[in-house]
């Protein structure tokens, strides 16, 4: 069940907010791990070319086959799990009627209905990526489920998403914590410590103590190893109030999960 989006969970007026378009990697937004998404694709119609008893396949509408990409024969069919699948939970395109009801030969529609993921990793590939489908992608988003954590130790977790492939999956930004620091960013905190930002639950204190995050209020001392004054004055203003764990507290409310690292505080996360 998708939890409901309050407004205040939203990206607000921030450079890179929520506008309920489709968002393109290597565009207006970089996506990076941590981000909070919504993904819609409409439904479309197809058939259904075979049907066994753990997965369902069919003609996929979106993708062309690359007749370059001797090495990987696509045939045009995308298999889809049913319940009875190990990946029926790490997959997100549905069909309608139900996988169970089809048989080969059926008309269907298959699509993704409004669901909140988030992403794990963001994997970028030049050149892009043969894998016998066109277009070819240069970026892959490695997403989890509402409620799903990453978990180091496992090695095939979550969805590989194209976010500007064939099919028209329309992608919100919802959330993005820290989103006022890029990666690589030097702060100094409300306590004079220094420290650099690798993402939002990855800092790294240059003293090595405890705490293991930062306070708020943040001071921009240097991006991609400058004084950028718009930066410094952006970063100051948007930690004027609140704190890591209200940033946290936000993302959690609509991941549904905890960060997977041991650099976080104990923190009572149904508060707030």
């Amino acid at each position: 069940m998708i939890a409901p989006v309050d407004e205040e969970d939203m990206m607000g007026d921030s450079e890179e907010g929520s506008t309920g378009r489709r968002r393109l990697d290597g565009g207006d937004v970089r996506f990076r791990p941590g981000d909070v998404l919504m993904l819609e694709c409409p439904p479309t119609e197809t058939t259904v070319a075979s049907v066994s008893r753990l997965y369902v396949s069919v003609r996929w509408p979106w993708n062309d086959v690359d007749p370059e990409a001797h090495s990987f024969r696509w045939n045009g069919e995308t298999a889809l799990p049913t319940p009875e699948a190990f990946d029926w939970d790490s997959t997100y395109f549905r069909t309608v009627p139900a996988e169970t009801d089809l048989k080969a030969g059926d008309t269907c529609l298959v699509g993704i209905a409004p669901t909140v993921v988030h992403v794990a990793s963001v994997h970028h590939f030049d050149p892009p990526l043969l894998t016998g489908m066109l277009p070819r992608p240069a970026c892959y988003l490695e997403i989890l489920r509402q409620g799903e954590a990453h978990d180091p130790e496992l090695e095939d977790q979550g969805y590989a998403l194209d976010p500007v492939g064939g099919e028209p999956i329309r992608i919100e930004l919802l959330f993005r914590p820290y989103a006022f620091l890029e990666a690589g960013d030097e702060i100094v905190d409300h306590d004079g410590r220094a420290w650099r930002f690798d993402g939002p639950w990855d800092w790294h204190s240059f003293d090595g103590r405890q705490p293991t995050v930062p306070a708020w209020p943040l001071r921009l001392l240097s991006r991609n190893g400058d004084m950028t004054p718009d930066g410094t004055a952006g970063v100051a203003r948007q930690t004027e109030t609140g704190s890591h764990e209200e940033e946290l507290r936000r993302w959690t409310r609509l991941a549904l999960a905890r960060p997977s690292t041991d650099q976080l505080r104990p923190i009572d996360l149904r508060s707030g």
